[in-house]
């Protein structure tokens, strides 16, 4: 009696190992695929801990040093506190700051209208898609230089242009005033087709049967681009305002090429001050202390752009 009793209970609990062993085997695989994915993240985790990490400590460091290639010394926050002195730092960072504000807006604007353009039926689409997109796989120094020679006052097509229906020519680089215009329309005609590539994936993300929804209650297109179009590409504005912001907040090239900073440094930059004081004048710590208030600035704006897009945010 015993017995059996024994070996019906036995046989009661063998049925219970099968899903043990079947959960214990399905933690050790994914034990193991959890292995197999870290070792393949290895080879990106180093590149960036030495492109991206390593670069960032050690410029946090060095802005507390009077540093140059021969020689540093620690001298605490004095590097700071002489950007409060510095005129020529805030003049940057007010140049910086209108460029990436009036381009951000800009692009932004002209990159939807493009976007709901080429998302429509027109003729050669395809076609015009690329030349649409083409500026941007340009390289930004080639294409300062043909704004260069094109928007020169004496050999410039402009000029030419200016001349012909009887207005004197301007000399776009070497006014204060135009110089800034000049560099902004050459950031935006560089970007805006990248932007309106993005905004284009958004629109083509929205259901159709929203705009035939629309179209049955008798809704205009403008008030379908307003009340449907615009707060379902609120995820994709955010997307690309952020970017934008970024990257106007960053110009350098086209500054370099076309103006150098001038006239007056009415259109000076300040990554071209900071690449000034670091590698013309060998101050690298004071650099580097412009750096990190620049890349503390950055964050800043990019967290409230995301913060404001975020409460306006629609799933669909």
């Amino acid at each position: 009696m015993l017995s059996a009793d024994t070996h019906s209970q036995g046989v009661g609990r063998q049925p219970t190992l099968g899903p043990v062993r079947r959960k214990w085997r399905h933690s050790a695989l994914r034990r193991r695929q959890i292995r197999v994915a870290y070792l393949f993240c290895v080879p990106s985790l180093v590149v960036f801990s030495v492109f991206v990490l390593y670069p960032i400590f050690q410029g946090v460091r060095v802005s507390f040093y009077d540093y140059n290639p021969f020689s540093e010394t620690f001298i605490g926050l004095q590097n700071y506190q002489a950007l409060l002195a510095d005129d020529r730092f805030g003049n940057a960072l007010k140049n910086t700051l209108v460029y990436a504000l009036i381009v951000t807006v800009a692009t932004v604007v002209l990159a939807l209208l493009i976007a709901i353009a080429l998302n429509s039926s027109i003729a050669f689409r395809g076609f015009t898609r690329s030349i649409v997109f083409m500026p941007f796989v340009l390289s930004m120094a080639v294409i300062s230089i043909c704004f260069t020679f094109l928007l020169d006052p004496d050999i410039g097509w402009y000029s030419y242009l200016f001349t012909r229906i009887g207005l004197p020519p301007i000399a776009f680089l070497r006014d204060p005033f135009w110089a800034m215009i000049a560099v902004m329309v050459v950031g935006v005609w560089k970007s805006v087709g990248y932007y309106s590539v993005i905004f284009l994936a958004g629109l083509q993300q929205i259901p159709k049967e929203l705009y035939e929804a629309a179209e049955v209650d008798g809704v205009n297109r403008f008030q379908r681009f307003w009340r449907v179009t615009l707060p379902l590409l609120s995820n994709t504005t955010m997307i690309v305002s952020v970017l934008a912001l970024i990257a106007g907040l960053q110009v350098f090239d086209q500054i370099f090429v076309m103006t150098g900073g001038g006239p007056f440094f009415s259109t000076e930059s300040l990554v071209g001050l900071i690449y000034f004081r670091g590698f013309n004048e060998l101050r690298m710590g004071y650099a580097s202390a412009m750096a990190v208030i620049f890349t503390l600035i950055i964050l800043v704006l990019s967290f409230i752009q995301i913060g404001f897009f975020n409460k306006r945010a629609v799933q669909f």
